[in-house]
């Protein structure tokens, strides 16, 4: 089977044969000789190859290319022939008939590369001649990327590349040619360039050698002909041999040497011809390494002379290029390995067919001028075909690699060079487009030749570029920069620098000329790079923290923030470009922080570090091959990654630097003495040091440090200066440059000549002492530095000619130590400054300085600064976030604030969540409250008037947006906030007035209103409650608004918009704030709590609503923190205090802050770690001012009840206890808080809203009165009887020293000092009068609901046997007292006061705002709705007072007796848990005396005290208590002295008490009364009459019951009480008889005692027969004076209280003065009056409740009573008071009256007035 290739390629002969010969006979008529014809002749024998094989690959493929190529390089062909000939082979090479594998295939390639770049045809007309050159075109593309293209060589290569370029050039060609040419180029370019990894370095010079140039210029065609080349000179000229720009000089000390030879030997360029216009051109552009004394002549084409130039060993590189010049520096080496095989190889093959190939590159033939792209000798191929050689030549073909692509690459960077007059702008934009397609498809860095072009020309063409007008130019050089700092930045430091800078200029120009676009672009380039991963974290590293380099990312930030600021107000491009690229580092920092926070990256930053550590090893391995050595660490830097602080460190050095350097400029010392002082240089001077600073600290004066270092005082440093210089392999110009560019030389001889001779000493030293001596050495520099100046001074020029080289080498005959120097080197050097200028620095202009400073640069590059450390994104952040951050904000506010476009508006919301999520990943909350409060004012809530603000806001959506940022913001990194707390809760306030929170949020918690809740916002309805309200009404009607709508209704739109501003506020969910408030770190909650705290309404700002929305968040944020309440809870109380105790007035505010201190109580007592402090706490209440307390009694009566309830178990100190009665009294009964409290709450007002708990005053005098629980009386008598209280009354004196203020009696001057000193506990002290039936307080108005309230939570604690404990146990029982006598009567004695006290002023005085716009809407919100709630409502109490009076008496009443008859039990269970829990603490007693003391004498009084109630039933039910309490069986085991003291305190009191006139109406039922009282007397008298008989006192408590029975007698207007009393008296003898009382002890026949005679006498006086009818037949003996008991002397003058002191004070049960004021009010009589007796007439009765002296109970035997002379006469009132007869007990004088004795006249009263009875 014949393969079908074969076929094809028959077919394509005929058609091709066919043409030529129908051309034939078109021009000659005759048909063609086939034998004769060579290329008819080629074919036939083709034919008959192809018909005696069946499979094509039997035969190489150059046989049947061959007889095509010869039609394609025949001159004599015509177009459309070629043209055939050319299909043909583009078909073989499409249908892949070449098979890659094949041997001959890379010869076939190298011929066919060659035929079709010198294809020559006949040439027709334009039109048809453009079809062959494209077909030409489509050929070579078809050749270079089909996969046989890859065997061939260089040389093929670059022709292809260079037939190609010059279509593409060639301007008289139509341009659809050229573009094919361009788009052939594109794809040839892409495909080399792609296959770049592949290749690798080749061996240096045996490619370079075989290097054709591609020296293609446009403009260096002959006109004479289209397609002339320009005639090439016979040999290249020797001394402008280019070197590829990275071989710099070596710069630093030697061991860095071979680094700066990045590129190694590059290959070497045969120069242009000379005949050429533009060699001039080229030398004058030549790159800086020009020089660098490698020179390649042509005639050593021999392998064994090319040297390679660089061996890898080799410290520096040889210069030996010609025997002669070894002498120069290291010796000649012989090739390395690698290319020695090659040579090898290829010589084997065909040692003549070397130099052959070698000459064919290397020495240019003459062209013909035939039309032919490209000429070349041509051998007949017949010849060729069979020639050995060329069969041989063919293995020798080595497949193109690097070499080519490098030559291509040289020659595009040629193309842009604008400085190039040769190069068109068409030129310059090809190049620029083939480099971006280069470079988009290589990793070109890696490969070192091709990074050495890019550092020197690439990046200096491309940067000329970016001066230059053209747009399409500028923005092409602008891509290429970027796709080269993209993927090359490392290599490049110093380029990016200039580059960034360049950028930075145009951005910031104002020349008007400079087109907006450019800006643009420029901007656009700048945010492109920034879009780099950790392109900026770069920037920052490599130059804000290089000490000799810009603050390139500091700058960048500031310029784009500034641009980002429209000057004009409209928003373009650029502002939204500088704004983008701001944002790029906000961007991806949070995409980093993001990461973080999503793998809480501890793995992950071990792997970081240990392949960052990788990276650099890698890097130093792609980087430079050649040199091991080199670590890729920046000597400034401890570590790849320096910390933070280092960086700091580093900036902080290099200000100082910047500032040494400008005083260096000026003078050099003191810029070295400024850097000694900072202590950057060390003292005294270090040479080296200073000679190291001088040469890396680009920004000196290169003047100033050529004064210094020559300066002859500083000759040690010039040796230093020099010596870090590296010279070595350097020639003596070469040097002698580098040298000069460190400094600009001095003009003076002798100082030039200190620097030369310095510099000499060192290059001889580097090199081995070449030349013959340092006089010689000194001799040449300086005729090379006199040469320079005679080259290229232009005053110099003027005067002469410029100096030949034979003139130069005059000049140096026989200087070499007699001889001459090597004639070559002299050459070599005089071409080489002749070529290139020594720059001075500082001395030229223009290009010359261009080059000088680029030249610097690339060698600072070379130096270890130039390394650019790569680091992993997001290394420093944070850094990089402090440093943008404001500029970054404020750009976005602006931006926000202006834009109006939606998607603009977004990026800024996002741009500001975005640095929000930084700042709170790296706890930055300086930043984060900057951006709450610049959103704070989008939201449009702080600016607005209140009641536009609904409408207002609901319009405007940027002001959403802004909303719901920060409440979003605010909720999820509220940790972070703290001073933006203040803003956000502005804000709320500003919705709170508008009525636009949630109803959630304005409804309170509230004890009394019957939903439980009550709202914040209080809307009020006109009433006339006062005349205020009504007129600000009127006038919020009438002054609404101009238009009458608002009066109507809220228009459609404002409906609308309100709706809309609900619905956005709903999304905001501020609630949250609240409630996530528990997650808030505890620094940020307590800043929100301080917010919330600030908002006191004061005349501006704050109104009392405002305060009360703020505190009702505050609590609720307490309450959400119950778990960590106690670093919160001082803050709370402490305004909580403010509010209560500084209010001067009740108002809607006070209310609020109470009712949420027992909110909180409620709630915080089951923690334990705080239930104390909050107990406490409550005793704010207590520091209320008295009638302000009275206002928001039922509030606390309510949450007292509440509190109780819920949490009475969590009670357990006597302390919290004593609070808690306190406060029920205080409420319930209208006591007055105690005297304590309230002092000092006025002494100290100001502040004392910052006392702690433990500050508040303390109510305790003493440690004894602490844990007893009680005070007893003497203490409390030594704490009064102080010299200097007597003067003031009794009265006064009792009352405000027993802990409690009167306040508003007109008789004592305000709180005088020193009032709180005898305070003791503030309730619980029993001091209370004991032989009064009422505590003795005087009780102010109170409430009757919180009265009812307060019982109710007390009989919740009687009721309850488990909440009674031994610590509330008396208060329990004290509190019942008082609330019974709050009760009595209905609670008349309230009513009564009440009437009198002024109506408080139901508005309370609220601030008034100033009035704003805001206000008139919100005016008549006052508050006088909801002060009547919190005061009295009277109108609707007064008809159910009695009912639940009477409730309240009974059920006191009920929990009194059930008190009573449980106390034994209770205590002893009491005694019997502490003996088993053996407590330390106070010891518990549960004997009878304990128990009459604590528990049922105060209950029984507490009894008793009701049954002197003006209402029957409550009298009636009293009395049936207290008689079933006093023969209840506990109390039969008291003792006399018990018994006697209850006959004392519950009985006598009873029975006087009865004896007024207490229910005028019920006069019958007052009969009742007095008669079972009376009974109850003498059947306790009876049933306890043994063991009082023990008493010493007996006599005269039975003369006391005589008394009252004679009362009594008189008492009554009925017969009731005169028959009832004789009945018992007779009953109570007789009983007495029988237990013969009345016989006398010293048993003298029974003789009747005195004690007989003395009752007889009482009985006489009102019932004067019934001794007669009882003792008829009982002898009366004489009345027998009792002998008196040790007396003692009363003090004449004064009865005061110190007269108790004299008693044990360690007796329990003290008695004290009377303090009951407010039962009578004629003790204020202005002189003696009579009391108010029962029955008017009868003088005896004068004063009833006076008239008996009443004994005391139980007292030491130390102290008798002192009984003088029995009572005989009625009693005169106003008889001075000792001259009495009186049983006289010092501590019960008078017990039940409520007249103190008055010792000295009060000064109310005109005289002494006294009604001592």
């Amino acid at each position: 089977m014949v393969d079908k290739n074969i076929y094809i390629i028959q077919g394509e002969i005929n058609i091709v044969v066919g043409a030529i010969k129908r051309n034939a006979r078109w021009s000659t008529h005759i048909p063609l000789d086939e034998e004769r014809d060579p290329l008819l002749h080629s074919f036939s024998h083709l034919k008959e190859v192809l018909n005696s094989i069946t499979e094509l690959s039997e035969i190489e493929p150059n046989v049947f290319l061959r007889p095509f190529l010869e039609v394609i390089r025949s001159e004599d062909t015509t177009g459309p022939i070629t043209g055939l000939a050319l299909t043909s082979v583009n078909k073989f090479l499409s249908y892949a008939l070449i098979d890659p594998t094949h041997e001959g295939t890379a010869e076939g390639m190298e011929n066919m590369a060659d035929a079709v770049t010198h294809a020559r045809f006949v040439g027709t007309d334009p039109a048809s001649d453009e079809v062959v050159l494209m077909k030409i075109l489509q050929v070579l593309r078809t050749l270079l990327l089909t996969p046989v293209g890859a065997h061939l060589t260089n040389e093929s290569v670059c022709e292809i590349m260079q037939s190609c370029f010059r279509i593409c050039f060639e301007m008289r060609l139509s341009e659809l040619l050229r573009k094919s040419a361009e788009h052939t180029l594109v794809d040839m370019v892409q495909l080399l360039f792609t296959r770049l990894p592949q290749f690798k370095e080749e061996p240096k010079n045996y490619v370079g050698t075989n290097m054709k140039k591609l020296k293609m210029r446009a403009g260096g065609m002959s006109d004479s002909s289209k397609w002339k080349k320009q005639k090439r000179s016979p040999r290249p000229p020797r001394h402008m041999t280019k070197v590829i720009p990275g071989s710099e000089l070596p710069i630093s000390n030697g061991t860095t040497l071979s680094s700066n030879f990045t590129g190694g030997m590059p290959f070497i360029d045969v120069p242009t011809p000379i005949s050429s216009a533009s060699s001039e051109a080229a030398s004058a552009v030549v790159s800086p390494s020009t020089d660098s004394g490698l020179e390649f002549s042509s005639q050593t084409t021999s392998k064994e002379d090319l040297t390679d130039l660089e061996q890898p060993g080799s410290s520096g590189y040889s210069t030996a290029t010609e025997p002669g010049s070894s002498e120069l520096g290291v010796p000649e080496q012989p090739d390395s390995q690698q290319e020695g095989a090659h040579v090898e190889k290829a010589q084997s093959v065909s040692v003549e067919s070397i130099p052959e190939v070698l000459e064919e590159c290397t020495s240019p033939v003459d062209h013909s001028d035939s039309a032919s792209v490209h000429d070349m000798d041509y051998v007949n191929p017949r010849g060729v075909r069979f020639t050995q050689s060329s069969q041989k030549e063919g293995t020798a073909l080595v497949p193109y690699g690097l070499p080519c692509i490098r030559e291509l690459f040289r020659f595009l960077i040629s193309l842009t060079n604008p400085h190039d007059r040769h190069n068109s702008e068409v030129m310059i934009h090809m190049g620029l487009h083939l480099l971006t397609v280069a470079l988009e498809s290589a990793p070109v860095a890696q490969c070192q030749t091709l990074l050495g072009l890019i550092k020197d020309e690439m990046c200096r063409h491309l940067f000329q570029l970016l001066s230059i007008e053209r747009m399409n130019l500028y923005a092409a050089s602008l891509r290429v920069c970027f796709l080269l700092f993209e993927s090359m930045r490392e290599h490049l430091k110093f380029q990016l620098e200039m580059y960034i800078k360049k950028l930075m200029e145009i951005i910031t120009m104002e020349n008007p000329k400079m087109p907006y676009e450019m800006k643009e672009m420029a901007l656009e380039a700048i945010v492109q790079l920034w879009h780099i991963p950790s392109f900026v974290t770069e920037l920052y590293i490599n130059y804000d923290c290089d000490y000799y380099c810009s603050n390139l990312f500091e700058d960048l930030t500031k310029l784009l923030s500034k641009n980002a600021f429209p000057v004009s107000g409209q928003l373009y491009t650029t502002h939204l470009l500088s704004l983008d690229a701001l944002l790029t580092v906000i961007d991806s920092t949070e995409a980093h922080c993001q990461a973080k926070v999503l793998n809480n990256l501890t793995q992950q930053e071990k792997k970081e570090a240990a392949r960052l550590s990788y990276e650099a090893v890698d890097g130093t391995r792609e980087v430079s091959n050649t040199d091991k050595k080199f670590t890729r660490k920046p000597p400034r830097f401890s570590c790849l990654l320096p910390d933070p602080r280092e960086l700091i460190e580093i900036k902080n050095k290099k200000k100082l630097l910047i500032t040494g350097t400008e005083q260096f400029n000026q003078k050099p010392k003191k810029g070295i003495q400024f850097l000694q002082e900072k202590g950057l240089l060390t003292i005294p001077m270090d040479n080296t040091e200073v000679a190291q600073w001088l040469r890396e600290n680009p920004r000196l004066d290169k003047k100033m440090i050529g004064e210094f270092v020559s300066d002859r005082k500083n000759i040690d440093l010039l040796e230093s200066f020099v010596s870090t210089f590296s010279f070595q392999g350097l020639r003596l110009d070469e040097a002698l440059r580098l040298y000069l560019e460190a400094f600009r030389l001095p003009g003076e001889a002798p100082v030039i000549q200190r620097l030369l001779e310095a510099f000499t000493e060192h290059w001889r030293n580097c090199n081995g002492s070449p030349f013959a001596n340092s006089d010689a050495c000194f001799a040449l520099a300086y005729a090379v530095i006199m040469l320079n100046t005679d080259q290229h001074n232009h005053n110099v020029r003027k005067q002469n000619a410029p100096m030949t080289l034979e003139e130069f080498r005059k000049n140096l005959k026989g200087v070499n130590g007699g001889k001459d120097f090597e004639q070559d080197i002299l050459e070599d050097m005089y071409h080489a400054i002749k070529n290139e200028e020594i720059v001075m620095p500082e001395e030229q202009t223009g290009l010359v300085r261009e080059n000088y400073v680029w030249n610097v640069l690339l060698h600072r590059g070379a130096t270890p600064e130039g390394i650019f450390l790569r680091v992993p994104a997001g290394s420093y952040d944070l850094d990089l976030f402090t440093m943008t951050w404001g500029p970054t904000i404020a750009a976005l506010s602006y931006v926000f604030d202006k834009s109006l476009e939606e998607t603009i508006i977004q990026k800024a919301i996002s741009g500001f969540r975005k640095c929000a999520m930084i700042s709170a990943h790296y706890g930055l909350s300086d930043v984060f409250d900057n951006l709450i409060i610049s959103l704070c004012k989008f939201t449009a809530l702080s600016s607005e008037s209140i009641e536009n603000l609904p409408s207002v806001f609901g319009s405007n959506p940027k002001a959403h947006i802004a909303a719901k940022t920060v409440f979003h913001l605010a909720h999820r990194h509220g940790d972070i906030l703290r001073e933006g707390w203040k803003n956000i809760m502005e804000a709320m306030l500003q919705l709170f007035r508008a009525q636009l929170l949630p109803k959630a949020m304005v409804e309170v918690e509230d004890f009394v209103d019957p939903n439980g809740k009550i709202s914040l916002l209080r809307e009020e309805i006109p009433s006339n409650r006062g005349e205020s309200t009504v007129l600000s009404f009127v006038s919020w009607l009438t002054l609404s608004g101009t238009e009458q709508s608002s009066v109507r209704g809220p228009s459609t739109e404002n409906q609308e918009a309100k709706r809309v501003a609900l619905e956005c506020i709903k999304q905001c969910d501020p609630e949250k704030m609240i409630t996530e408030s528990k997650f808030l770190q505890l620094e940020s909650l307590q800043e929100l709590m301080k917010a919330l705290v600030s908002v006191t309404p004061d005349e501006e700002t704050y109104d009392e609503e405002d305060a009360a929305f703020c505190l009702e968040m505050l609590l609720r944020i307490v309450l959400e923190n119950r778990d960590r309440v106690g670093c919160v809870w001082q803050t709370v109380r402490d305004h909580l205090y403010h509010l209560c105790v500084q209010a001067q007035d009740f108002c809607f505010l006070v209310d609020r802050a109470v009712v949420g201190l027992l909110r909180l109580a409620i709630r915080l007592l089951r923690r334990e770690e705080i239930s104390g402090q909050v107990l406490l706490s409550l005793r704010i209440l207590l520091l209320m001012k008295p009638s302000v307390l009275s206002r928001v009694s039922h509030q606390v009566a309510f949450g007292l009840h509440e509190l109780l309830k819920t949490n009475a178990a969590n009670i357990h100190s006597g302390d919290d206890w004593a609070t808690l009665f306190t406060l029920l009294e205080c409420i319930g009964s209208g006591v007055k808080p105690p005297a304590a409290l309230q002092a000092t709450t006025r002494a100290d007002a100001p502040d004392a809203g910052a006392q702690s708990d433990s500050e508040l005053p303390s109510y305790h005098q003493n440690d004894t009165s602490l844990d007893r629980g009680y005070t007893s009386d003497s203490e409390v008598y030594a704490d009064h009887g102080r010299p200097g209280k007597i003067h003031r009354s009794a009265t006064d004196a009792d009352v405000v020293n027993s802990g409690w203020l009167v306040v508003g009696k007109d008789d004592i001057d305000n709180s005088k000092p020193g009032l709180g000193t005898g305070s003791s506990r503030p309730g619980p002290s029993p001091l209370v009068n004991q032989y009064s039936l009422t505590v003795g307080l005087d009780l102010g108005p109170h409430d009757t609901k919180s009265l009812l309230k307060c019982v109710e939570s007390l009989s919740f604690i009687v009721r309850d046997a488990a909440h009674i404990t031994p610590d509330n146990f008396e208060l329990c029982v004290k509190t019942l007292r008082i609330f019974v006598e709050a009760s009595l009567n209905g609670g008349c004695k309230s009513q009564e006061k009440r009437s009198k006290s002024h109506k408080y002023d139901s508005k309370g005085n609220r601030f008034k705002k100033k009035s704003k716009e805001g206000s008139v809407l919100r005016r008549p919100r006052t508050s006088s709705q909801h002060a009547t709630r919190g005061g009295h409502s009277d109108d609707d109490e007064d008809e159910g007072v009695p009912v639940s009076y009477h409730t309240v008496s009974l059920q006191l009443l009920d929990l009194m007796h059930t008190l009573h008859i449980r106390a034994a039990s209770i205590y002893s269970s009491w005694a019997e848990e502490q003996r088993h829990l053996e407590t330390s603490g106070q010891k518990i007693e549960a004997d009878s005396r304990t128990l009459w003391a604590h528990c049922w004498c105060p209950l029984l009084q507490g009894i008793a005290c009701l049954c002197c109630d003006a209402r029957r039933q409550v009298r009636m039910q009293a009395l049936t208590y207290l008689q079933r309490a006093l023969l209840v069986h506990d109390l039969q085991k008291l003792d006399a002295l018990e018994w006697e003291s209850c006959f004392n305190k519950v009985l006598f009191p009873l029975l006087t008490k009865l004896l007024e006139n207490i229910s005028p109406a019920d006069v019958g039922g007052m009969e009742e009364t007095r008669m079972r009282a009376s009974t109850l007397l003498s059947k306790v008298f009876l049933q306890h009459l043994s063991p009082l008989l023990s008493l010493s006192t007996f006599a005269a408590l039975w003369l006391t019951i005589l008394d009252f029975m004679d009362k009594y007698m008189h008492a009554g207007s009925s017969d009731l009480l005169s028959e009832a009393i004789p009945e018992s008296l007779k009953n109570m003898l007789l009983v007495m008889d029988t237990a013969e009382i009345f016989h006398s002890a010293d048993a003298r026949g029974g003789s009747p005692s005195a004690l007989w005679e003395i009752t007889w006498e009482r009985i006489d006086c009102f019932l004067p027969h019934l001794r007669d009818e009882l003792f008829k037949q009982t002898v009366i003996q004489d009345p027998m004076p009792m002998e008196p008991h040790a007396q003692k002397p009363l003090p004449s003058a004064h009865l005061t209280p110190t007269a108790g002191d004299t008693r044990t004070p360690g007796h329990p049960l003290l008695p004290e003065m009377p303090s009951e004021l407010g039962a009578c009010d004629f003790e204020k009589s202005e002189g003696p009056r009579p009391g108010n007796s029962s029955s008017p007439g009868s003088p005896v009765a004068s004063s009833p409740s006076r008239l008996s002296p009443t004994p005391d109970g139980p007292l030491p035997l130390a102290q008798p009573p002192l009984i003088l002379q029995p009572l005989a006469s009625p009693l005169q009132v106003g008889v001075p008071p000792m001259t009495l007869p009186i049983i006289l007990n010092p501590a019960l004088i008078e017990a039940t009256s409520p007249v103190p004795l008055l010792a000295t006249p009060r000064p109310t009263d005109p005289m002494p007035t006294s009604e001592v009875n």
